[in-house]
């Protein structure tokens, strides 16, 4: 009887401690089997340049960004399908659901791509497809804003056309502010646990306890604040797409989405990928 009772409380025992592993891993990325379809369908027909088929699967608000920067539109992209910076067929790949909004991202070497799908009346459309590529080496210079870092974390030029945009850029505000600080407890507050950072700048995928370690270490190697440019916002649900253009001083213009969500009444950020400008291209 000891033994048995021994026994129960050993198994309970790794059960919680299981249950507080899920718990502080976040919400569960759960795949939409209609997404996950169209995804497939899109990267077979890019592959293959069927535009026939993309433009049954593309939002009227597609972007495209390459590893280069350059911006093509829905209109461009079915005229001249661009190339994949991912032809692996077993790319490493994270899924994340946001009720609206599915993002799909997928690795294979230095390079890293996502996809952005949102829900519309007429089914899953994908919004932004977005390729950065890894530097092969760390880098030996950060762009940044400077020491006091006006823009982004006192002002921007962006001005809100609802409340949830006005919450979104405060977040994005202060999440910057977090990191030019080096405040790492401000930014687990402001950020998912699925938290993923994509940057041309970093020879490396950044995930949340990485970056926090990095910031307790001073050490913001490959992502630090940049003035903001522009921005556009697109709400669907408990999800904002973000997308910005950002200017850090000598440095080369950057291309970023963002995706934040809407967990237990906060905004916080998901993940954030920054495609560095090779030459200016005007928004498709």
């Amino acid at each position: 009887m000891m033994r048995l009772r021994l026994r129960f409380r050993l198994l309970a025992a790794a059960a919680l401690g299981a249950a507080l592993l899920l718990a502080a891993a976040g919400p569960a990325a759960a795949d939409d089997p209609g997404v996950v379809a169209a995804d497939s369908a899109f990267v077979e027909a890019a592959a293959k340049s069927k535009p026939d088929v993309l433009s049954k699967l593309l939002d009227t608000s597609f972007q495209w960004i390459n590893a280069s920067g350059k911006i093509v539109g829905r209109p461009q992209t079915l005229a001249q399908i661009p190339a994949l910076a991912i032809t692996d067929p077993n790319p490493q790949v994270r899924r994340h659901n946001y009720g609206q909004v599915e993002v799909i991202e997928a690795d294979s070497g230095r390079a890293h791509v996502l996809r952005v799908w949102v829900k519309q009346p007429a089914g899953w459309r994908l919004l932004v497809y977005q390729e950065v590529v890894s530097l092969d080496a760390p880098p030996k210079v950060t762009p940044s804003s400077g020491a006091d870092c006006q823009n982004p974390c006192k002002s921007v030029l962006f001005v809100p056309k609802t409340d949830a945009e006005r919450a979104v850029m405060t977040a994005f505000q202060n999440l910057e502010t977090s990191a030019m600080t080096h405040d790492a407890a401000k930014f687990d507050t402001l950020t998912a646990e699925e938290f993923i950072a994509a940057t041309s700048n970093s020879d490396k995928l950044v995930d949340k306890p990485t970056r926090m370690a990095e910031l307790r270490a001073s050490n913001m190697r490959g992502l630090a604040p940049t003035p903001l440019v522009s921005a556009r916002m697109l709400q669907f649900g408990d999800a904002m797409v973000m997308r910005s253009q950002h200017l850090p001083p000598g440095g080369r213009p950057l291309e970023a989405t963002r995706v934040f969500v809407k967990r237990a009444g906060k905004w916080v950020e998901s993940l954030s990928y920054q495609t560095a400008i090779q030459s200016r291209t005007p928004v498709a």
